[in-house]
């Protein structure tokens, strides 16, 4: 990744690089990984990066704003990832790109910020550290090293659901509980559920509007619909979401038929 900005590091070479999309010069290594023998990032106390994190920054004529701190964070959507093509260039942070090393790219976490990732459907997870920006695309949350993408099972697809967890450093560590009697069973872990993976195209304050909206892109893609309501400050809120999809596919094939129905806005759920 090459520098665009003294603030931003390759806000203008990363924003088309993405799995499943046309770019034949980024692949993954001849080196393949044990994903089994992978060793975590280790979170510890960083003091921010003089480099990418600037307040808000644009990118293909979209705003992004750095967050102040990442305390708190957590958010589920499509995790990406990155590889030769960018090995030993410099990231957003000014750290070189190592897709051999725990990391990542996000659009607005504080730079750098440890993070829990969760594969949504292998129950997977890894640690990395987030120091570079990207991934530039709307439906895709998070932009993994290679490494951090073999750890989690997402290589071969290219893709996968995630959630991600930001890290505090500081905090003091989880006690681990208490030995489990040996007269009592041992609970085996249940497998991870499939998660749901769906478009959210709208929220109204109106169950007329949402239902309006949700019967019209029924009309016109021929995909389900669903409309969702929750709480939001003691008033109900209608969110219309598309789905269930089957894949991170054909969300990317839906989100670019929604312009053509005046849909511009959109965000990934999952759940």
């Amino acid at each position: 990744m090459l520098s665009c900005t003294a603030l931003l590091a390759a806000c203008s070479i990363r924003p088309s690089i993405l799995p499943g999309y046309p770019d034949s010069n980024d692949s993954a290594p001849a080196r393949r990984l044990d994903p089994n023998s992978i060793a975590d990032a280790t979170p510890r106390i960083e003091p921010q990066s003089r480099h990418g994190n600037p307040s808000s920054y644009v990118v293909l004529g979209q705003r992004y704003h750095t967050l102040p701190s990442s305390r708190g964070y957590v958010e589920r959507g499509i995790a990406s990832w990155y590889g030769t093509k960018f090995h030993g260039h410099s990231t957003s942070s000014g750290e070189p790109y190592n897709m051999y090393a725990m990391t990542a790219a996000h659009k607005t976490l504080p730079l750098p910020t440890y993070v829990q990732v969760t594969n949504l459907r292998n129950g997977r997870t890894a640690i990395v550290k987030v120091n570079d920006r990207g991934p530039f695309h709307d439906n895709r949350l998070i932009d993994l090293s290679y490494a951090a993408a073999t750890k989690l099972g997402i290589l071969g697809e290219g893709t996968g659901l995630v959630e991600v967890r930001a890290i505090d450093p500081g905090a003091p560590p989880r006690q681990a509980p208490p030995p489990t009697s040996p007269t009592r069973p041992v609970i085996q872990a249940s497998q991870p559920s499939a998660p749901g993976l769906f478009i959210q195209v709208g929220a109204f304050s109106s169950r007329q509007n949402a239902t309006q909206l949700s019967q019209r892109l029924t009309r016109s893609l021929g995909e389900k619909v669903r409309i969702q309501q929750i709480d939001n400050q003691g008033q109900p809120l209608f969110r219309v979401q598309i789905g269930p999809l089957a894949n991170v596919e054909q969300v990317d094939k839906l989100s670019l038929d929604l312009p053509r129905l005046g849909i511009i806005e959109t965000q990934v759920v999952i759940d």
